[in-house]
């Protein structure tokens, strides 16, 4: 702050295209540089979730900071870009948007693989089942139940109780 004419002046707030994006656009430690050639060998289909993070480097094709971290579906594929399905919540409603963003701001997204493996080995039971090799269980997921309740047994020791000791000043 600075005292101009004994009123208090603060600079002019911000909202830019690119306002309170210092952080969110910056590069990991040790991961600037030359862009790494596996950015732009990756091959996206029509389908394929990923994740939009925006390369600070790369000034063309970057989303709009909003779009930044969100995960979408790919519905187009175009020489150097991909068009994302993003969905955005505006006045409480979700609306689908559809962007184009560089190759180099999207990365392929990991939120179905656990999705992926379950399924895969859910019908390798199955599989098992029908040849009868393995008796049917349930492949619903359950969550983690408490653990069961259980007596200590003192095997043959009396259990100690303690007091505390009572203050004593050292002056």
């Amino acid at each position: 702050l600075r005292v101009v004419n004994a009123k208090t002046f603060t600079m002019p707030h911000s909202f830019g295209y690119r306002a309170r994006t210092r952080d969110m656009f910056c590069r990991p430690f040790r991961k600037s540089g030359v862009i790494k050639l596996s950015t732009y060998l990756t091959t996206f289909k029509r389908g394929d979730y990923v994740d939009i993070k925006a390369h600070a480097a790369v000034h063309k094709g970057m989303p709009f900071k909003h779009y930044h971290g969100r995960t979408g579906i790919v519905f187009n594929v175009t020489k150097r870009a991909v068009g994302v399905r993003v969905n955005k919540e505006v006045n409480g409603k979700v609306l689908e948007k559809r962007i184009h963003v560089r190759v180099e701001h999207v990365i392929p997204s990991k939120c179905r693989l656990g999705h992926i493996a379950r399924v895969k080995k859910n019908e390798e039971i199955k599989k098992a089942v029908r040849a009868g090799t393995q008796e049917k269980v349930s492949l619903k997921r359950s969550p983690i139940l408490p653990k069961p309740a259980y007596f200590v047994d003192y095997e043959g020791t009396e259990p100690e109780t303690i007091q505390p000791v009572p203050f004593s000043d050292l002056m």
